[in-house]
């Protein structure tokens, strides 16, 4: 963790807003990696000025970050925060955004699970009511699933190797963002803390899986994991998702792949009504979301639920299952999710997951 007392190089946040990023959605400059690097060194080591610290994170707000700024950012985290723990596993890192759903279930502990039960490890991380949205996020689903999830790093490992999905704890892998949660919580909106963190990676996986709103969000999000330093991230999926999660959104879904060695991204759309989702997003909602789809995800693992959650949670899982190459399409990947379903495999990893 970053110590107050380290030192610092000449710019200080309030330096940056006057010279640099302050100065206007159209005019501000951005920053070079060193400036950014530096930035969020002062903001994880307590240094600025609640009040510049809060107009620096709006300005960024305003000019948009790019890949290099976000880089820099995400690359101190991981030095200054992040306690990795790696499992033997190579798992999928999937990155939701922490602040949550409010409308519709969370489906990726089923289809985590059901991934997991085909040979796909799969690893999730979020926090506890994360700013702006305090949202029900991962830890809250499976909380209500009776599975542990304040845990440390070490042995959120051990789960992934045991049982085939893991859930990483932000406040204990993290801590140092976790740190800044109350400052967060009085801005109001999202900063670009929101982003980096869901770029964590505290397994370190090769593969990461992720969710948009716009293929240009998409675009940032893999430029910026080449562009990091502080980790080897060789494969990305994004598609896009219901409410920013990672949870496939019904109807004409565009997805966007990269690999190590590619240019650019290569996206292409698929009708998620061939792959057994013909229905509407609205279809997809809940009322309580961490109860629900808790109640959801144990229905679809026992085959109780032969519904539109089924067929998403075997779309969602069949995205795991492709992302990190165990199959040759989401085709193929679908038939191996339907099988771990209706095997009962499925079931047994949850069982095995409350038993951890």
């Amino acid at each position: 963790m970053a110590q107050t007392t380290q030192e610092f190089g000449d710019w200080p946040l309030k330096r940056l807003m006057t010279e640099v990023v302050g100065s206007g959605q159209k005019s501000a400059e951005d920053m070079t990696r060193d400036q950014a690097r530096e930035a969020f060194q002062r903001i994880l080591a307590g240094e600025p000025d609640p009040t510049t610290l809060g107009a620096f994170w709006l300005a960024n707000r305003w000019k948009r970050n790019n890949a290099e700024e976000l880089a820099a950012y995400l690359d101190v985290m991981r030095e200054e925060s992040v306690e990795t723990a790696e499992p033997d596993a190579d798992p999928v890192d999937c990155g939701a955004n922490y602040d949550g759903k409010g409308r519709s279930a969370i489906l990726g502990v089923a289809a985590g699970v059901v991934a997991a039960a085909t040979g796909t490890p799969v690893v999730v991380h979020s926090g506890d009511r994360v700013p702006t949205q305090k949202q029900d996020a991962y830890k809250h689903v499976l909380d209500e699933l009776g599975v542990r999830t304040e845990i440390e790093p070490g042995e959120s490992a051990d789960m992934v190797d045991e049982v085939g999905f893991g859930f990483y704890y932000q406040p204990a892998f993290n801590p140092g963002v976790d740190a800044l949660f109350d400052r967060r919580d009085q801005m109001g909106v999202r900063t670009f803390v929101n982003t980096v963190e869901t770029l964590a990676n505290p397994a370190n996986a090769d593969v990461h899986l992720g969710s948009f709103y716009h293929l240009a969000f998409a675009t940032k999000m893999t430029d910026t994991l080449q562009a990091t330093e502080s980790q080897d991230v060789s494969r990305t999926l994004f598609f896009q998702g219901m409410e920013g999660y990672d949870d496939v959104r019904p109807g004409t879904t565009v997805v966007a792949e990269w690999n190590a060695g590619d240019e650019e991204l290569d996206d292409f759309e698929i009708q998620t009504a061939n792959y057994g989702m013909d229905f509407e997003s609205e279809d997809l909602q809940v009322d309580d979301v961490a109860a629900e789809s808790a109640a959801i995800t144990e229905d679809v693992l026992a085959g109780e639920r032969d519904d539109q959650f089924a067929d998403a949670v075997a779309l969602n899982a069949a995205l795991r299952i492709y992302a990190r190459e165990d199959a040759d399409s989401l085709d193929e990947g679908l038939e191996m999710a339907r099988d771990a379903l209706d095997s009962g495999d499925a079931a047994d990893v949850l069982d095995d997951l409350r038993e951890f």
